[in-house]
């Protein structure tokens, strides 16, 4: 069992997610969800997150921005990254600064379960 937090300046998008990691079978508990990066430190106070789920792009503060922010509190929840990037360089240093995987938009509830099912 395990609460998900998804960072995604789209709200349809984090609808999808959402909905993805339900058809995918996954053990989630609750879903929490944030537009930017400063909103998704907010919404990880004080709540037990096990798996964080942050697109790269988004205003305010982007996805490695957050990244780093969440490694410099401590954290050691997974990150993965979901993202439409092609850039290989961005995902390097998303990895580089602390994020567990990345997976790539459109992606299926399979590919979601493939990816995710050993971190929840």
């Amino acid at each position: 069992m395990g609460n998900v937090l998804i960072v995604d300046d789209s709200s349809t998008m984090r609808k999808i997610i959402s909905r993805s990691l339900r058809q995918a079978g996954l053990a989630v508990d609750d879903i929490y969800e944030a537009g930017d990066g400063i909103e998704g430190l907010a919404a990880m106070e004080g709540k037990s997150i096990d798996l964080i789920l942050s697109d790269i792009n988004m205003p305010n503060m982007d996805g490695l921005e957050f990244i780093k922010s969440v490694r410099a509190k401590g954290v050691k929840t997974p990150i993965v990254m979901i993202t439409t990037e092609g850039g290989e360089d961005i995902l390097k240093e998303a990895i580089t600064n602390g994020a567990s995987d990345s997976i790539k938009k459109p992606f299926t509830p399979d590919q979601l379960n493939e990816k995710l099912g050993g971190l929840l």
